[in-house]
């Protein structure tokens, strides 16, 4: 693919990932691959915004050179220290030996350690303005959104606003814009982003986003390093953000499990029965079966989870391990909760799922349903009323 044109003079000349199938290491799955975008603004002076992953460096300096030598480029900003957005500097550093590396007093480290380069940096912090000509570059430093360097560039003539991993989606596609691509496939990947990376971060996205309301800036288009830009409607992926981030969601009843024999599952879909009878939609997932970075994407829209495991060793399946640790480390906000599951001679998995659960701070709304052996049909019913009853806290709540 080429370079294309975001406005007169601006430039997307990032790189699509068709084949990347999991992120952050194995921690959050890439169904649909992803893009690492990069902008060039061409005026009096030339910037490149972002890089792309170090792979994809030759990609993003041959759509350059359709547009520039890029021995013209005079600053390299980086708004984030990530490898998959900065892999590329280094390269780029090579072929524009007049070009100034721009970001922050924390970026500069980062970079640093990185790649250990002997670089011209100029260190910005909110406020601060680079003149172009006809266009200028600001900047709005963005701490913990994801990283302690991160922040975001804006272009006041277009009301462009250059986030870097806000707003993005891991979308693999070969078209650039919101309005052409599936809205559907577009949020749901937008949502699985948002959960999966920014969640924990739910308070400090508020205030950016408040901040950014007051200081008056005009957003008529978001460009983020990830997946599409947002032309259409820019301010749809905004208004979900402060929705995932106060926490906002349906009243519907996620249900995660697994089992060893087989007691646990019949467990889950008697509750998930219970759930149903009262209206409430309530989604079954099994691990390893379903995918965990799925799943998070599936809590993000529930109000209610609960989680079941047979006991083994005294705690939970290992498969559930995993998922455990990202409701403490992403921590959800405002959901309501509850554990089930059965056992042989000692119990424990409820334990430890209901310590899970005060450590992410969610709210435990129902003591923990937990059977001996296989469930008998009174049992089995016992379980349909702990669904009832659990969606009726949600209705509640």
């Amino acid at each position: 693919m080429g370079s294309v044109e975001v406005l007169k003079n601006i430039f997307w000349v990032g790189a699509v990932d068709w084949n990347i199938r999991h992120f952050h290491g194995f921690t959050y799955s890439t169904h649909r691959g992803t893009t690492y975008n990069a902008y060039l603004i061409v005026d009096k002076k030339t910037a490149l915004v972002d890089s792309v992953y170090a792979p994809f460096a030759g990609e993003m300096i041959e759509k350059i050179m359709e547009i520039v030598d890029p021995s013209e480029i005079d600053y390299v900003v980086a708004n984030h220290v990530e490898t998959d957005h900065s892999g590329a500097i280094s390269e780029v550093l090579k072929l524009t030996p007049k070009a100034k590396l721009v970001g922050t007093a924390r970026c500069r480290d980062g970079l640093q350690k990185h790649y250990f380069g002997d670089w011209d940096f100029q260190v910005v912090k909110t406020g601060d303005r680079i003149d172009l000509g006809k266009r200028s570059l600001s900047f709005l430093e963005a701490p913990m959104l994801h990283w302690p360097d991160s922040m975001f560039t804006y272009i006041e003539e277009d009301a462009l606003l250059l986030p870097n991993d806000a707003f993005g989606q891991h979308l693999a596609t070969s078209k650039r814009f919101d309005d052409e691509v599936d809205e559907e496939v577009l949020m749901e990947e937008a949502a699985k982003y948002y959960a999966n990376i920014l969640w924990p971060f739910s308070k400090l996205v508020v205030k950016k986003i408040e901040e950014v309301q007051k200081l008056g800036l005009k957003i008529n288009i978001i460009a983020p390093s990830h997946g599409i830009i947002w032309r259409n409607n820019p301010m749809k992926i905004v208004e979900s953000y402060l929705k995932w981030a106060k926490g906002e969601s349906e009243a519907k009843v996620l249900v995660v499990y697994d089992t060893m024999w087989g007691s646990t599952e019949k467990m889950a879909r008697s509750i998930v029965e219970g759930i149903s009878s009262q209206g409430l939609e309530a989604i079954l997932l099994r691990l390893p079966f379903s995918d965990r970075g799925d799943i998070i994407k599936e809590l993000l829209g529930a109000r209610g989870v609960i989680v079941g495991s047979s006991t083994i060793n005294n705690s939970v399946i290992p498969t559930l391990s995993p998922l455990l640790e990202e409701f403490e480390g992403l921590k959800p906000v405002n959901k309501v909760a509850a554990a089930f599951g059965s056992y042989g001679w000692g119990g424990g998995a409820v334990k430890t799922i209901e310590e899970t659960f005060e450590k992410a701070g969610m709210k435990i709304v129902a003591p923990a349903l937990t059977l001996k052996w296989v469930p008998d049909r009174n049992e089995l019913q016992r379980c349909v009323e702990f669904g009832r009853e659990f969606a009726e806290k949600v209705v509640e709540t």
